[in-house]
């Protein structure tokens, strides 16, 4: 579903705004993010000439947008977050390292999943329920 880029704000900022609420209590919070607002790779494989796998890292990439864009929301309200991404990508994210991940909790700080596993065929509800089975 695509969103008015005043929608996608509002919406962003709803979720930073009760993550914010949370963090108050103490709570240590990890969000993995999806980017189905922005691109489906399971709905463009096939028909539209893409492959699978080039559609799902496509796919992946546009969480690493939503994951970015949240961690500018928490920041602006004051809550520190990291992102942490399964494939490289230096410049705006870490990669992910379990004990980084738990590290940065510990901390205090919101970490934020983005890129599902990093592999096609995936999706990024996997890579929620790695990275919860990872954190215990």
């Amino acid at each position: 579903m695509k969103y008015e880029v005043s929608t996608w704000i509002q919406i962003t900022m709803a979720i930073a705004t009760e993550v914010a609420s949370v963090t108050c209590l103490g709570i240590e919070v990890a969000i993995v993010v999806g980017g189905g607002n922005i691109f489906r790779g399971s709905s463009w494989a096939g028909s539209s000439g893409l492959d699978r796998s080039s559609a799902d890292y496509i796919g992946m990439l546009a969480t690493a947008i939503n994951a970015i864009f949240l961690q500018a929301a928490m920041e602006s309200i004051g809550i520190p977050t990291r992102v942490q991404t399964a494939f490289c990508m230096s410049e705006v994210a870490e990669p992910y390292i379990r004990r980084r991940a738990a590290r940065h909790l510990a901390k205090g700080r919101v970490v934020i999943f983005a890129a599902g596993t990093g592999n096609p065929f995936f999706t990024t509800d996997t890579a929620a329920a790695l990275c919860c089975a990872e954190s215990k």
